[in-house]
């Protein structure tokens, strides 16, 4: 696995698993690999009672994070919604592992998703040549995580069709999944349950229908509360990605990783972070921490593989530009009016309004 460019969470945090499982002696949910205490733990970070440190998977609130993974311990299954780049998949991943210790069991949602990718499919050869059995009948995700009594993930929820969404509804209510060509059905046994993720941002959309959202608690994740903390994320993704990829350059500076934040969260938010200067435009993009992260990724690329591994201002400008501008012309206007009003007024950042300029 180690030949892999990424590993599942239970793989490459195996060793953190491994650790709370020493330690974990509270009450455990039938078939959970950690306690929920643990399961926060792991979520969360901190040191552990024999000095093992563990690394922070999420960064923000933790009374959400309680709430997800108190979900999981009833029968209610767990929506984590939010705008695109708040670390709904990543949370959604890491719970699975933590509680399952398989994240795997994955369904990604699509306008094109069938119901046959939500419920079961069927070998067609081996139905031509003997009929319906459970020898022609292919289980999704979805029938291995009711069997195995682990975690069922569905990216993107409200990018399924709605006709095709309210499948869950049986599963979610009765805990079962009726297989009528057979005349039998999957029940799910214990340890069993649903993470689904969905974003009110993209386009496409299907609203959940009202009976479908009963069956979910729904987490929203913010946005990061402060600049600090969203520069912390960034830092620390940055800076585990660039080992996984083996770029040639330094860890950025937390300067450039401050400025790149800096601009996102103005313009997210049509205001400058000091407030002195309101009414900013904001662009089509949703300008995530995500897309921090991966501007800070490309300059590090640039530097590391064009340049001489120091990231410097002229490396962020290009994955700032293909960061911000979507539309061609909305964008860019927005861009442009950004550069001369904020960015060229501060004495400081000289360096990246002239890389800026020099893009457009």
């Amino acid at each position: 696995m180690s030949q892999v460019l990424r590993q599942h969470a239970e793989q490459q945090f195996a060793e953190e698993l491994d650790a709370l499982q020493k330690v974990d002696d509270r009450p455990r949910p039938p078939n959970w690999k950690l306690s929920p205490w643990a399961v926060l733990q792991y979520l969360m970070g901190g040191k552990l009672s024999h000095g093992f440190e563990v690394s922070a998977k999420y960064i923000g609130n933790p009374r959400l994070m309680e709430i997800a993974v108190s979900t999981l311990a009833t029968d209610r299954a767990l929506l984590l919604y939010g705008v695109p780049g708040t670390a709904k998949s990543w949370v959604s991943e890491h719970l699975s592992a933590a509680v399952s210790g398989d994240s795997t069991m994955l369904i990604q949602g699509t306008a094109g998703t069938s119901e046959e990718q939500l419920r079961y499919g069927w070998n067609y050869a081996q139905l031509l040549a003997h009929g319906p059995s459970d020898k022609a009948l292919i289980p999704s995700p979805l029938v291995n995580a009711m069997r195995l009594g682990k975690i069922a993930r569905i990216e993107e929820l409200t990018r399924i069709p709605a006709d095709v969404q309210d499948t869950l509804i049986t599963v979610l209510s009765e805990k079962t999944l009726p297989v009528p060509e057979l005349g039998s059905e999957f029940q799910a046994v214990p340890g069993f349950s649903v993470i689904a993720t969905a974003n009110n941002r993209d386009k496409g959309v299907n609203e959940l229908s009202s009976a479908l959202k009963r069956r979910f608690n729904t987490v929203v994740l913010p946005v990061p509360a402060s600049q600090d903390e969203e520069v912390q994320i960034v830092t620390k993704r940055v800076t585990e990605q660039g080992r996984a990829l083996q770029l040639p350059a330094e860890p950025p500076a937390l300067q450039e990783v401050r400025r790149v934040v800096q601009i996102f969260r103005e313009l997210r938010n049509g205001q400058t972070e000091d407030g002195k200067t309101v009414r900013l435009k904001s662009p089509s993009s949703t300008l995530s921490t995500a897309e921090a992260i991966s501007v800070i990724n490309s300059g590090m690329a640039l530097a590391g593989h064009f340049g001489d591994g120091v990231l410097r201002a002229g490396d962020v400008a290009s994955g700032l530009l293909g960061a911000v501008i979507k539309d061609p012309v909305q964008d860019t206007v927005v861009w442009k009016e950004y550069l001369e009003t904020v960015v060229k007024e501060r004495s400081d950042w000289k360096d990246l309004y002239r890389a800026c300029r020099e893009q457009l």
